[in-house]
């Protein structure tokens, strides 16, 4: 494969975006939907030669099904194509306007980015996401996904050029870089003469490669260990439901809880509780030594905390637990264990709210909900395509207006400056 010439494509395909009416945008959109539902079949076949692979590799089962494709994933993947339909077209429009002394009425007009470079790792309902998030925003895409998905992503990415054809734009607009050498990663990183941005979506290991070796601005997210502080406060009964989602609804998504801080004040009445919902759910405890002696006898598998256990984002049926002193102690950990992503505290303390949420450093912060909440859909954004935990540009699920810039526009009667 040679990047330039898909670099160069994309380029010249974002040009054409760039102008391309919403309406037309929309369609090709649309397209995709019905292209992705009219193709089920040979796009789930495809994902089962990629799920037999990742289970002769030895796979977990957790990260198993962040690959896996069924009829209701599909289907669920289509519908949230159209619902990017009904969301806004950011692009054109104005942030703010004024008119200044000389006359000069002045704007900032929303315009794309350009071109997108996107590498990730397993989860092909990403390939869709992107794709629609950039087209919608008259972005143009370069895709990488793992090799772990290849046979899903080929299937997906025919289906996209397809609609985008169809409707009467350039199949160039989302292009996918089929070989999975790491090589072709490197020149990806380094091709700003053509690429505008880099998102990678995975693991700490992606981030920290893309982050060192980049020549083009990079988002860092989607990584970030995830915590629920449970407060003195705090319903308890209540909070195990909570704790239970947050862990167990999906546990390989990059939202989900890693970790547990417990106030020292409900740990001995709230903990044992927790091990016997959470038994049923087949989840693993790692436990502090205050923790560990409240667990004993009663969680199905336990084992006192190592170092490095704090700082795992687990993606899978562990969860890591500690009791603390106090809201401020549970804020000082989340500092120290990358707090990053999303966290979350349960209580009915007005005043410990405000004091983790002013506190905690996350992207997301939550009062008495789920960290799974965290996500371009539930937020009302469409789809996303990533989680921004750095603190420039964007923050959070990265929808649609985060996949735009703003230029100056300026507007008088031949106007000089004097």
């Amino acid at each position: 494969m040679n990047l330039e010439h898909m670099g160069k494509a994309a380029q010249q395909a974002a040009f054409e975006l760039a102008t391309a009416a919403t309406a037309q945008k929309n369609q090709a959109l649309a397209i995709i939907a019905d292209e992705l539902e009219a193709n089920k079949d040979v796009i789930l076949a495809a994902n089962a030669k990629d799920i037999e692979a990742a289970r002769e590799t030895g796979m977990t089962d957790a990260l198993i099904d962040r690959l896996l494709l069924n009829e209701t994933r599909l289907s669920g993947i289509a519908s949230d194509v159209r619902n990017v339909i009904g969301l806004s077209d950011p692009v054109g429009a104005e942030l703010d306007s004024r008119v200044l002394e000389n006359g000069m009425r002045l704007s900032r007009r929303r315009v794309p980015l350009g071109v997108v470079g996107v590498i990730y790792e397993a989860r092909p309902n990403v390939t869709i996401d992107i794709a629609a998030l950039c087209l919608k925003t008259g972005n143009a895409s370069i895709l990488r996904g793992g090799r772990e998905t290849f046979h899903s992503n080929m299937e997906l990415v025919k289906v996209i050029q397809l609609a985008l054809e169809k409707a009467g734009l350039p199949a160039a607009s989302v292009q996918y870089i089929e070989k999975p050498d790491r090589e072709l990663v490197s020149q990806l990183l380094k091709l700003d003469q053509y690429v505008d941005m880099i998102i990678p979506r995975g693991g700490a290991g992606l981030h920290k490669m893309c982050k060192e070796n980049s020549t083009i601005p990079v988002i860092i997210g989607g990584f970030g260990i995830s915590h629920i502080y449970v407060d003195h406060s705090a319903d308890l009964a209540r909070s195990l439901d909570v704790v239970e989602n947050a862990k167990a609804q999906r546990p390989s998504a990059c939202n989900a809880l890693d970790t547990l801080l417990v106030s020292e004040q409900v740990a001995e009445a709230f903990l044992p509780r927790l091990a016997e919902r959470l038994n049923s759910s087949n989840v693993a405890l790692v436990a502090d030594e205050a923790a560990y002696e409240l667990l004993e006898g009663k969680a199905a598998e336990l084992r006192r905390v190592v170092d490095g256990d704090f700082d795992t984002e687990w993606l899978s049926y562990t969860l890591g637990v500690k009791v603390v002193h106090d809201v401020q102690e549970a804020i000082a950990h989340m500092r120290k264990h990358n707090a990053s992503h999303s966290d979350a505290i349960l209580t009915n303390n007005i005043q410990s709210a405000e004091q983790f949420v002013n506190a905690a450093g996350s992207a997301a912060v939550y009062v008495n909900a789920s960290t799974r909440f965290t996500d371009g859909a539930q937020f009302g954004l469409g789809a996303e395509v990533a989680v921004s935990t750095q603190k420039l540009h964007a923050r959070g699920p990265m929808g649609l207006e985060e996949l735009t810039s703003y230029k100056w526009v300026g507007q008088a009667d031949y106007l000089v400056r004097p």
